[in-house]
């Protein structure tokens, strides 16, 4: 075994170990804390509010940790699954299920485009069904154009269930993946799933059918390749992942060893004997997914839960979509629970019943967070009494129960989730889904299925959720009024005990404020995401082949890492080669924009004019592989700077610039012909444009040189704001057409960069001794005006 392999290895033995040995820390922190709760701290002394007050406090602390207690246990010891080797000659037939309803040409597409590009020893085998709830024509011609099976109805009943039921009835294969239209699977899906039921196979040969372990269902996690509404609204997209990462890549995972995992809808392979058995798709639920993956459990077939990306979507992109989506979940699993009587099934285990009413009992999270919110409102700014202590008791009960909590649950979710973000998360949402909560366990359900809208146009959330924002600036007023009177009572009591609250108030506040920061939005600036992706590439000009690397891609565009400032023809298209594992697209693209970037290098973006065939090998470029974004917390420093890097990217106008050319900062002497000293000052230079130090004459003509051949002819443009005068280049294409001209120009400002001393934030360089040395002592002009 490899060296880094072992370290690796000792590292993730290391971390698990830790974070077991912080859970029973936690259990016997929590049991103490519990026990203090029910004997010392229900306010019975204080009246009919009081005690109502503090024993729904109660309650949800108590629920909520049985619910962290099912999660922790499953993974305390997550199993890992090695993906068997089996013959090629034994993979099946598959079926592909993409159901749409509503979504785009362009987005279904690319769903589609994948799909004929999944690997398998024989493709005959793979058989792909668009699944058209809408009978729209522009479908019809899409199925044309890619060569797969065109499935519709005539009467649409049972929404998304019935969609798959009819293609369950116009296939054949033994096993299905299912994936939402929007979901672009790589090209591995099929050669990372598969074998699991290829070898559950082979070893049930031979077997009795009640010794026989049928693999029913394998879930992999759903991941987006574009910022979700948390990472995006607050600024958070490189620092934390996705809200969904550690649902699909830890919670499922681990509810492998008790088989609950949750089928997700969606990158999913299936036994279709397993969907017959449990009496195909389930059609009275509006989650029929969580409802199938159920029934499939209870006809004793197992699940398995996988944590590896193998396909991403298009996550939510505005608050109304992200609340009709959370309602929808929501009432459609408290309805399931309530329909399949999950905790009186005799198909169903102990745990596999703790695991699922730890599944509905997430949803009732915005009531979990209403009372965490108005408890010490309640107290704090209407007078009652909630939570009876005294701060030692606090600090002896509930502090060691709550950081040890906080380190477990970091630990054993590696770092994808916190008690911080799990908190901003719930409290987000939470007036949105409190009523439709409550309404669904009462029986009052939802009775029409409403899409998440998948569309390709970007919203701009920013400044237009003003009704969402009300229960925000409620709530915050009545915090900030209780922070006040806890302080007025701290100092006219001269007593500490306060401070408990005024802790609870302050905490819950930085929530609040997140969410209203959430809820007020941000502007889409992008209309495509961005893969910041680093792959080999090669960019041809006239003059020769330059390898460099990509720094990101999108469907439009990219932008490439260069160690020199070349010199690119503005609007004139220049040819691009990308290569990624298998795929390899030539495309012609023209610069658009051009920095430097703080290590030195040249960052060039570009726009793409010309795909010459290959949009198809593009968009797998893009799309196979597992998106870019974080899948760990990262820097999160604190509160403090969350708030504060929220104010200020909320303040900061945006900046745009249209650069086409590198700007190379000189801030040298340079020769000059009209001058009589025979140079001139130059601040920086971009090809287009000399830019000349604030001492230089204001002349209307001139003619600046960096070598013999490369001899500039200036114009006068303008004075800048800060006093520097800028000319433009008049024979810039003289020059650079010519090879040996050129050539000297780019030697000019190699040499240059290479001697300059880089300042702070590089906005300063001495001048270059090497650059300087080519003028010294030389009579630099003849008579004919040209380079001596």
């Amino acid at each position: 075994m490899p060296a880094e392999d072992k370290k690796s290895r000792l590292r993730s033995f290391l971390l698990d170990t830790r974070g077991k040995i912080w859970f029973f820390i936690n259990m016997f922190f929590t049991t103490v804390y519990l026990i203090w709760r029910i004997f010392f701290t229900i306010p019975f002394d204080f009246g009919l509010v009081s005690v109502i007050a503090s024993s729904s406090l109660f309650i949800v602390e108590v629920l909520g940790m049985v619910e962290a207690f099912v999660h922790y246990l499953n993974m305390f010891n997550v199993h890992d699954y090695p993906r068997p080797e089996v013959p090629l000659e034994l993979f099946p037939d598959i079926d592909v299920f993409v159901p749409t309803y509503n979504e785009g040409v362009e987005i279904i597409d690319k769903t589609l485009n994948a799909c004929k590009h999944l690997k398998y020893p024989d493709k005959s085998k793979v058989h792909i069904y668009l699944c058209d709830d809408g009978n729209r024509d522009e479908m019809e011609k899409l199925v044309a154009k890619r060569q797969v099976t065109y499935l519709t109805r005539e009467k649409h009943e049972h929404a998304k269930a019935g969609n798959l039921n009819n293609a369950l009835d116009h296939s054949s294969s033994p096993y299905i993946v299912t994936i939402d239209a929007d979901m672009i699977l790589k090209s591995d899906f099929l050669m990372k799933t598969v074998p699991y039921f290829v070898d559950a196979e082979l070893r049930n040969e031979g077997r009795e059918k009640e010794d026989r372990i049928e693999l029913g269902f394998i879930q992999t996690p759903q991941s987006f390749y574009n910022p979700d509404m948390f990472q995006f609204n607050l600024f958070s997209e490189n620092r934390i992942p996705d809200e969904q990462d550690y649902f699909y890549k830890d919670i499922q995972v681990a509810r492998t060893r008790t088989n609950s995992v949750i089928y997700g809808g969606s990158n999913t392979l299936i036994s279709r004997k397993a969907l017959m058995d449990a009496g195909k798709f389930y059609t009275n639920a509006i989650t029929e997914d969580f409802a199938t993956g159920i029934l499939i459990e209870e006809k004793q077939y197992v699940s398995l839960g996988l944590g590896e990306t193998l396909a991403s979507g298009l996550a939510a992109d505005s608050l109304h979509d992200l609340i009709q989506q959370r309602v929808r979940w929501a009432r459609g699993v408290i309805a399931t629970g309530r329909k399949l009587h999950i905790y009186t099934s005799q198909n169903l285990s102990f745990a596999q019943k703790m695991n699922y009413w730890a599944s509905v009992w997430y949803w009732y999270a915005p009531l979990k967070r209403f009372v965490y919110i108005m408890s010490p409102i309640i107290y704090a700014t209407f007078g009652y009494m909630v939570f009876k202590c005294t701060l030692p008791q606090i600090l002896l009960f509930w502090l060691p129960m709550y950081v040890s909590s906080n380190i477990s649950l970091k630990m054993l979710s590696h770092n994808v989730r916190t008690t911080k973000w799990t908190s901003i998360y719930e409290t987000a949402l939470f007036p949105f889904l409190l009523l439709p909560v409550i309404m669904e366990t009462f029986g009052i359900s939802l009775r029409v299925f409403k899409v998440t809208n998948k569309s390709k146009k970007k919203t701009a959330d920013k400044g237009g959720n003003i009704l969402h924002m009300v229960p925000f600036l409620f709530l915050i007023v009545l915090s900030v009024f209780g922070i006040i009177n806890c302080i007025v009572s701290m100092f006219n009591s001269s007593s500490l005990t306060p401070v408990v609250v005024l802790f609870w108030l302050v905490y819950n506040l930085f929530l609040l404020v997140m969410s209203l920061f959430f809820v007020n939005g941000r502007v889409q600036h992008r209309s495509e995401e961005r893969a910041n992706v680093k792959e080999p590439a090669v960019v041809s000009l006239d003059n020769g082949e330059i390898k460099c690397t990509t720094s990101d891609i999108s469907e439009s565009g990219l932008s490439v890492k260069m160690d020199k400032p070349y010199y690119m023809k503005e609007d004139e298209p220049i040819s691009v080669t990308v290569s990624f594992q298998d795929y390899t697209v030539t495309l012609s693209a023209i610069v658009v924009y051009v920095k430097q970037n703080v290590e030195g290098d040249w960052l060039y973006s570009m726009k793409i004019k010309d795909f010459h065939g290959m949009k198809d090998d593009w968009l797998m470029i893009i799309y196979d592989r597992i998106p870019t974004l974080p899948v760990i917390i990262r820097n999160d420093a604190g509160s403090f700077d969350d708030l504060r890097l929220n104010m200020k990217k909320r303040v900061t106008a945006p900046f745009y610039q249209k650069r086409c050319y590198p700007r190379v900062l000189l801030d040298m002497e340079i020769p000059c012909k009209e001058i009589k000293e025979g140079k001139i000052k130059v601040h920086d230079f971009n090809y287009a444009y000399f830019t000349l130090s604030e001492e230089a004459p204001e002349l209307t003509d001139m003619h600046v040189a960096f070598s013999r051949n490369a001899v500039f002819e200036l114009e006068f443009d303008r004075v800048l704001r800060n006093g520097k005068k800028l000319y433009s280049v008049k024979n810039l294409e003289e020059v650079m057409d010519d090879r040996e001209a050129a050539d000297e120009v780019l030697e000019f400002l190699v040499e240059h960069e290479k001697n300059a001393e880089v300042e702070k934030k590089r906005a300063q360089r001495k001048k270059s001794k090497k650059a300087e040395q080519l003028f010294n002592d030389m009579s630099f002009w003849d008579e004919d005006g040209k380079g001596a």
